[in-house]
């Protein structure tokens, strides 16, 4: 990666071109795909996306083409040069493997989204054995790096974050979405036609940090912070946590598809101004 700033899943990644736009022009030094399956799903009805104070609610159900159909897409930003991400799901082990494997040659590193709250069923993310399982399976196979991207919807996600570890996974998402709702008071009923959806934005930061510095802690690989970086400044709070990247969603709608470029410039002016000649000196130094 050129910078540490990437694409979070689900934000302008349904085509190659949108991808290729936030990499080039909007500066990324990596982009996301929206998460893939192995069967295309519709996701939620509508209303799936709504603003709320300091973020946004959103419970799209994943809806994707499956990965078979997105692998053009793949050829397309691999021949352009973007160094992508591809994220997958699945409903089993199985599922998460061949998705993988069937993106890996055309992708610079997998992330295993064990985590997001809308899919039905028990959440990988939410268990030991299941993340552990859904890892090692999938790193038997792939020789790329393979991400896992956890939930903050747990009691103690450091365990979590161990299991996959000891699975052997090359880097830790810290975090996903947290679970919420909106009712509307006159309608009197949840807005969202899901009811519940997952909740991001500059609300989501403090929760995240926590969870990348409690893990940090207790862990030795790699972890890329996410959730409410809108700033060089929100950045930098990941780092001090632990972190040695940061993703980017919600912050595009609001700053601009070149909020990757804003935030390096941020980034460069703390570290300028606070004495560090990079950003190597201040992981993990809260801690």
């Amino acid at each position: 990666m050129r910078n540490p700033t990437i694409l979070a899943s689900g934000v302008l990644s349904a085509s190659g071109a949108a991808l290729k736009r936030v990499y080039f022009e909007g500066g990324a030094g990596a982009v996301v795909t929206k998460s893939l399956s192995v069967e295309a799903r519709e996701g939620h009805k509508n209303p799936t996306v709504i603003e709320i104070e300091e973020g946004l609610l959103n419970a799209v159900g994943l809806a994707n083409p499956g990965y078979k159909n997105f692998i053009k897409e793949l050829k397309y930003l691999k021949e352009s040069g973007v160094v992508v991400v591809a994220s997958v799901f699945g409903k089993s082990i199985s599922e998460y493997v061949e998705v993988a494997c069937g993106v890996a040659k055309y992708a610079d590193a997998v992330e295993l989204n064990l985590s997001c709250p809308n899919v039905e069923g028990k959440l990988f993310a939410q268990s030991e054995n299941l993340s552990y399982e859904a890892v090692r399976a999938v790193k038997s196979k792939l020789k790329i790096p393979v991400f896992a991207k956890l939930t903050p919807n747990v009691t103690d996600i450091v365990s979590v974050a161990k299991a996959c570890e000891e699975a052997k996974v090359d880097a830790l998402v810290v975090t996903n979405t947290v679970k919420a709702m909106k009712i509307d008071i006159y309608a009197k009923k949840p807005v969202l036609a899901n009811k519940t959806g997952g909740l991001s934005g500059r609300c989501l930061k403090p929760i995240a940090v926590r969870c990348v510095y409690e893990i940090a802690k207790e862990v030795d690989i790699d972890i890329i912070g996410c959730g409410g970086v809108f700033t060089g400044e929100d950045a930098v709070e990941y780092f001090l946590a632990g972190a040695k990247a940061v993703q980017i969603g919600t912050a595009v709608l609001y700053r601009g598809i070149d909020v990757f470029k804003k935030v390096c410039s941020e980034i460069e002016d703390y570290l300028r101004k606070e004495g560090f000649e990079s950003i190597e000196e201040i992981i993990g130094l809260a801690i």
